[in-house]
């Protein structure tokens, strides 16, 4: 492992404020959806080099390691808003970088948390603080999770979650949305729009509602990834962890 990854899981274990001066993640890379937990940062905390899931295993396939250390940095320098302009169906969870491809990947077993319908609190893990807004959307009824994530998939008339500028603090914006009634398994797709700067940070969280869970990621008493002997030869499915720094 570099010496430039190594300072990035060593800061990752000593908590969230550790975070805001990590040196090894991109200059402008700045956050991710915490809770429920993204795509990006399930396999960061799986972690990048021997990830334990199915579904970051073969993340890392597609487009390497390099992707999960930056994990913060799934962004557009020059969105504006322009994130339908900008973005192909298809990658959204990547927002057309091709260093992370690896998250568009049309899989029925990305590790998802477990919601339900009704008040939600999100906590958007974030590394360096900007003013702007977060909008979260939700995937429509009868969404396919096998198919790649295309923008009509997404209900964008109906937010389950806006707030502009938030309140920060522990390493996370928190603020508060509605999850509407569904079934199975549903993705959030998270903007984060600065209003400082035309640049916007992306992130997809999977999550399963009425108690079905998806994916291989697993949760131990401190919220994190266990990877445990026998957690890796149990094929039940299970949820991914939430917000909690995962161990790395």
């Amino acid at each position: 492992m570099s010496a430039r990854r190594k300072a990035a899981v060593a800061a990752m274990a000593l908590g969230p404020l550790a975070l805001t001066g990590l040196s090894a993640a991109p200059a402008a890379a700045h956050g991710s959806m915490g809770d429920p937990v993204s795509r990006v940062f399930q396999c960061f905390g799986e972690g990048p080099e021997s990830p334990k899931s199915e579904a970051c295993k073969a993340a890392v396939a597609a487009g390497g390691t390099q992707a999960l250390y930056d994990w913060n940095g799934v962004r557009i320098g020059d969105a504006g808003g322009r994130h339908q302009e900008l973005i192909p169906d298809g990658k959204l969870c990547s927002a057309g970088n091709e260093a992370f491809k690896g998250l568009d990947l049309a899989r029925a077993d990305w590790p998802a948390t477990s919601v339900s319908g009704g008040e939600h609190t999100f906590k958007y893990r974030v590394t360096a603080p900007h003013k702007g807004t977060f909008t979260v959307y939700i995937t429509k009824p009868g969404y396919d999770p096998s198919q790649p994530l295309a923008w009509d998939d997404l209900d964008l008339a109906d937010p389950v979650a806006t707030s502009t500028d938030p309140a920060a603090g522990d390493g996370f914006y928190t603020f508060s949305g509605t999850l509407p009634e569904r079934s199975g398994q549903q993705l959030l797709y998270a903007i984060w729009q600065r209003s400082d700067s035309p640049e916007a940070f992306y992130s997809c969280s999977d999550v399963t509602f009425g108690g079905a869970q998806a994916g291989g990621g697993t949760k131990d008493d401190g919220g994190g990834t266990d990877k445990g002997e026998d957690a890796a030869t149990d094929d039940t499915p299970k949820e991914a962890p939430a917000w909690a720094p995962p161990k790395v």
